[in-house]
């Protein structure tokens, strides 16, 4: 898409962020709600990257967090009327070029197993799943 914009969410865009991933993103995260995402702008605002259509509506995003040692990549979500446009790559480098701003050196993603149409999105993008690694998790609020 030649007329896509990608800025860094601020605080006014959470509500909107928040109904989009209802629409565009795959699964849902503990830390869904406004607090989780109010939170993440507050601590890193360039974070939370949204790519905006020429009209202003929002056509994808991605977290793009990084903890001063490794990159992590959450919430590549772009919207079903606009997928395979090129906003997830447009939205895969503009992250990619604030890691490496950062001192980033390697980028992981987190990809749903059960989201198989992502996976050649993914691949395509150059990543693959490290198969001697798996998530562990365990909830920190009741």
């Amino acid at each position: 898409m030649d007329d896509l914009r990608i800025r860094a969410a601020g605080p006014a865009d959470l509500d909107a962020v928040l109904a989009f991933w209802k629409v565009a993103a795959e699964g849902v995260s503990i830390s869904d709600d406004r607090d989780g995402v109010a939170g993440l702008v507050a601590r890193d605002p360039g974070a939370l990257l949204l790519a905006e259509s020429a009209g202003g509506g929002l056509a994808g995003t991605v977290i793009a967090g990084f903890d001063g040692w490794r990159c992590h990549l959450y919430r590549l979500a772009v919207h079903p009327e606009l997928r395979r446009r090129g906003v997830g790559t447009a939205l895969l480098a503009a992250a990619e070029e604030r890691f490496v701003r950062l001192g980033g050196r390697r980028a992981d993603a987190m990809v749903l197993d059960r989201n198989t149409a992502a996976h050649p999105a993914w691949r395509a993008a150059g990543y693959a799943p490290e198969r001697q690694w798996s998530r562990w998790v365990r909830p920190l609020a009741p």
